[in-house]
């Protein structure tokens, strides 16, 4: 009877996100046909590309879904870690550093290949939504998984239709750089390796717990921060709302991930220990 009631829900859940994904999609091609917004193609070839790596995936590597969707997410992180770093460092190289955080900048600026690498991953959200929908990676009446993707992309493509606040969603991107780390340690994992006291476990943590630190949690305090500050330069609309309830979300998260990857530490010395007890 439970198991019922939970595939139910399960199946309830997959309707309304299926179909917010539809709206979306629909949307998307309204503004491409029929207000010529070519430039926003860039959010369907980041999903084709996105959707393209996982078929190649699932034919070369496994056809495990969770497999196949770490993968792709891995391969999402790298590529947009490496797009974020590129914009920033081509904006430093060609203007300086002189007004690079300025408001006006943040809000209405748009850097070179910032609006690009935007649809890049707007795209790769609406692939993975649709990927987890099509596999059922995902559990709950109401997903946190799901519903992260569905707001990260009302929030990507407002911006993107409007044309305000790129410069800001691009900073945000960069905890794509801690991301990379958590998706190696979940492959990692898949693949068995779970010795704590190995080398390349200590570096992975290392480095999971630097970029946690320095490309998400530090950064997304500082953006915050910086929306509180420059809450007078807003114009009256939805913009500073939407932006300070969607960092909200992000600290809320990270504070919960932190939480989890503390928990996901010790749980692995536990095992250790554990089994280095058991051995003797």
């Amino acid at each position: 009877m439970a198991g019922r009631t939970v595939l139910k829900e399960k199946r309830r859940a997959g309707s309304f996100f299926s179909a917010t994904l539809v709206l979306w999609s629909v949307s998307l091609c309204f503004e491409i046909l029929f207000d010529r917004r070519f430039e926003l193609l860039y959010v369907v070839f980041g999903a084709l590309f996105y959707q393209s790596a996982n078929s190649a995936i699932r034919f070369l590597v496994s056809k495990d879904p969770l497999l196949v969707n770490t993968s792709v997410s891995l391969l999402h992180s790298t590529i947009t870690s490496a797009s974020v770093l590129f914009v920033l460092v081509n904006r430093w190289l060609s203007y300086g550093s002189e007004g690079i955080f300025e408001h006006s900048q943040l809000f209405g600026g748009t850097w070179p290949w910032a609006y690009a690498a935007l649809c890049f991953s707007c795209g790769y959200f609406a692939y993975d939504q649709w990927d987890m929908l099509q596999y059922g990676l995902y559990s709950g009446w109401i997903p946190a998984i799901l519903v992260h993707h569905l707001v990260l992309l009302i929030c990507f493509t407002l911006a993107l239709y409007r044309n305000v606040t790129i410069n800001y969603l691009i900073l945000t991107l960069i905890c794509e750089m801690h991301s990379i780390f958590l998706h190696v340690r979940r492959l990692r994992r898949m693949a068995g390796v779970r010795d704590a006291k190995s080398v390349i476990v200590k570096v992975e943590w290392i480095l999971n717990w630097l970029t946690f630190v320095f490309a998400r949690f530090v950064p997304h305090i500082l953006i915050t921060a910086k929306l509180i500050m420059d809450a007078s330069k807003f114009d009256k609309g939805i913009e500073l709302p939407l932006a300070l309830s969607g960092m909200a979300g992000m600290n809320l998260l990270n504070a919960l991930l932190g939480m989890d990857l503390l928990s996901a530490v010790r749980k692995e010395s536990y095992y250790q220990k554990t089994d280095h007890s058991h051995h003797e």
